[in-house]
């Protein structure tokens, strides 16, 4: 009875210690995983970042463990998920890519995270991939009727 208790205590704490808190002074979106057959494509920002578009218009930031070299360059990439529950998973899954040759390649996922909108277009800009928009200051025009009159009537003309 004792090394029951004992058994479901150790089963709690170790459930408990895979929990993960949204980080602080987020907005409470966790997204540590994706659906694989939700995924419809994805944008390569650098040679450890990525954008992965997922269904319902849904995108990621997924960041991996360490450089891919030779990424930006390969023909595809895919992901392979943790468990038979087709889901990719940070910490537990890798990508997946190939130059085009024989040569495969595999790098960990050190964490997945949703992307608003705004978040998307601001990781596309600090990767180079889509420029600022720029606001333009509009021309001065002239506005008839101030003209400058001299007040001083000994003013020569």
């Amino acid at each position: 009875m004792k090394q029951l208790v004992i058994l479901f205590l150790l089963s709690a704490l170790s459930a408990c210690a895979g929990t993960e808190e949204a980080p602080e002074g987020g907005d409470g979106r966790r997204s540590d995983c994706i659906q694989q057959a939700s995924i419809r494509g994805y944008k390569v920002l650098d040679e450890q970042n990525l954008i992965v578009d997922a269904s319902a218009r849904k995108k990621y930031h997924v960041t991996l463990s360490r450089r891919a070299f030779g990424l930006r360059s390969s023909w595809g990439i895919g992901f392979t998920d943790s468990s038979s529950a087709g889901r990719i998973c940070s910490r537990f899954s890798e990508i997946v890519y190939s130059d085009g040759m024989t040569h495969k390649s595999r790098e960990r996922i050190a964490s997945i995270r949703q992307l608003t909108p705004e978040e998307e277009e601001d990781l596309l800009i600090r990767f180079g991939l889509k420029e600022p928009e720029v606001k333009r200051v509009p021309v001065p025009q002239e506005v008839k009727g101030a003209d400058i009159e001299e007040l001083d009537p000994d003013a020569k003309e």
